[in-house]
Formats: structure tokens, sequence, C-alpha cells
């Protein structure tokens, strides 16, 4: 069984290149899918000197319509699905691979160590929480983690991901109510943390939204 990554990405011209040339080092890695989202910056020719296959979106569309432009692309039975800013961290998305592998969960999702320099205030991560344990009845401690392994029988299920900032819980959501088996594991994995800026906050409050649009219609169904 092979794995297919996919990497959505948006202005990061400094870590993507990186990022790729270590996530090939995984053994069961046979394709890595890298979507430019319609970045202002040469993130698209720093990915291009790299053995990823490279797609482009000309305007930005969020992160879900990333993914789902290359979902088409995915050949494998197991679905990585990794930011682009992990840089050499990316290597611990092994311990993510191998549980879904061996079919001891349908999915796995990333625990990041925690940090003390918090770009926000927690707010979006408590509404997931909150909302995820209400819906499903479980107690997820990395609800936003976009660092997940998925074996592909989910993304069938569910034919494509969510649109806007809500892509991880949404689904979340759609894996339990599948039935499949979630499982948190943790690693030592870092990224960029969004800050406290205006574009911080408005991404912030985009997810907010989105997220909670989610969980209202999750918990109307």
């Amino acid at each position: 069984m092979g794995v297919s990554v996919l990497i959505p990405a948006f202005n990061e011209e400094e870590r993507i290149k990186l990022t790729i040339e270590t996530v090939f080092k995984l053994n069961e890695v046979q394709e890595v899918i890298v979507i430019d989202d319609g970045s202002t910056d040469s993130t698209y020719q720093q990915a291009l000197q790299t053995k990823a296959k490279v797609l482009q979106l000309t305007v930005n569309q969020g992160k879900g319509a990333a993914l789902n432009f290359g979902l088409k692309e995915v050949e494998e039975d197991t679905i990585l699905l990794l930011d682009a800013d992990v840089g050499v961290t990316a290597i611990e998305a092994q311990k993510l691979i191998t549980p879904v592998i061996k079919r001891e969960a349908d999915m796995t999702v990333a625990k990041f160590p925690k940090v003390t320099n918090q770009g926000g205030f927690g707010l979006v991560k408590k509404l997931a929480t909150w909302g995820l344990k209400i819906i499903t009845g479980q107690e997820f401690t990395a609800p936003l983690s976009g660092q997940r392994a998925v074996n592909s029988r989910i993304i069938k299920e569910i034919n494509n991901f969510a649109p806007g900032f809500a892509v991880e819980v949404a689904l979340t959501i759609a894996t339990w109510q599948a039935g499949f088996k979630i499982k948190e594991i943790a690693v030592d994995m870092c990224h960029r943390v969004t800050g406290r800026n205006l574009k911080g906050f408005y991404h912030r409050g985009q997810q907010f939204k989105d997220i909670a649009v989610v969980l209202v219609s999750a918990l109307r169904e």
C-alpha cells in the first residue's frame, strides 16, 4: 500500500521545497502532489524544483478547494495531508501513516507539542473542541490539525473536502458519521504560527465563522 501526499500551498516559498524533499524520504510515499493556491510569491517555482507533481490555481480559492483540485490526481490507498510549512518536521508524518496502513485507524490526526507563543487566544480551538465533543462524544485535543493520514475509502465516502476554513473539523465530523475510526497521534512537528496582527485576526475570524456553520449544520442533522 502506497501513500499519496497532498500539500496545499499559499505563499510558502521559504519552506515548501524543504517540506517536499523531506516527505519524499518516507518509505511508503509514492507521489507528492502540491497545489499552489494562487500564490503571489515563488511557491510554484520552488515546488517545480522537486520531484513533486505541481498543480496551480491561478486565483486563491482556499484550502478546501485546493485539496479537491489535487484529489483528482491521487492514485494510492492512503492519503497524507500536510501543510506546506512543516519543513524538516514532515519526517514525523511516518507516525501518522503507519497506523492507517496497518488498519489500526482509518484516519490519524497529528497532535503538535504545546507551544508558549500561541498566535491567537484559543477561541477557535475551543469552539471546535466543544462542537466535536457534542457531536461525536469524543474529546479531540487537536481538532484543527491539518496533518492527517486518511484511508482513501473515507474520501470516497465523503466525496469532497469542505470549502472555506473548516476543512479539518468538517473532515472529522464526516469521518465519524461514516463510522470510521479516528486516532490522534503525538508528533514532534512544528509550523508557522498565525500572528496577532490584522491578517491573523482576519484568518481566525473567518475560521471561527466557518467552523460554527459546519457545527450548526451537523447538529441539525
